[in-house]
């Protein structure tokens, strides 16, 4: 099945862990409420239920990482290119800020394969950064998807 979804959300920890909603702009632009934070991602990251497909994993791995939640990332991670050492304490001092995710592109690319183009923004030490980058995911046996790597790009 070939996809092709763009779409903005914008999280904070705060308002992420309280479970309200965030900002959703949809590809014409124009603002709709975003699914409650319970509804959306939590569920994946609470272990209620797998991420169906690898644009619902893109948008949980960042919460993920705006709550600060380790084991989440490392179960969603292919092991073989998950690093040892993964720093996502959003309490240290240099840790980011994040602000906000836009997924660009989603591409189901086979049954088991899957591309998500997005742009993620945070800041660190009051200056506002972007990390754009193309990910590449696969979904194992168990029919679970993975984020496997990406390309980072300084657009």
């Amino acid at each position: 099945m070939q996809g092709n979804t763009t779409g903005t959300v914008a999280a904070n920890a705060a308002g992420s862990a309280a479970g309200n909603t965030a900002a959703h702009t949809a590809r014409r632009g124009a603002p709709a409420a975003a699914p409650r934070f319970a509804d959306c991602c939590g569920r994946y990251i609470d272990g209620g239920a797998a991420a169906p497909n690898a644009f619902e994993l893109m948008r949980s791995r960042y919460s993920a990482y705006v709550l600060g939640d380790a084991g989440y990332l490392r179960a969603t991670w292919a092991p073989q290119t998950c690093p040892a050492v993964l720093d996502v304490d959003r309490t240290a001092p240099d840790a980011p800020r994040w602000l906000g995710l836009q997924i660009k592109r989603f591409a189901a690319l086979d049954d088991t394969h899957a591309e998500v183009e997005f742009v993620a923004r945070y800041k660190v030490g009051g200056r506002a950064h972007r990390l754009c980058e193309s990910s590449r995911f696969v979904r194992g046996d168990d029919g679970r998807w993975r984020y496997v790597d990406g390309d980072v790009s300084e657009r």
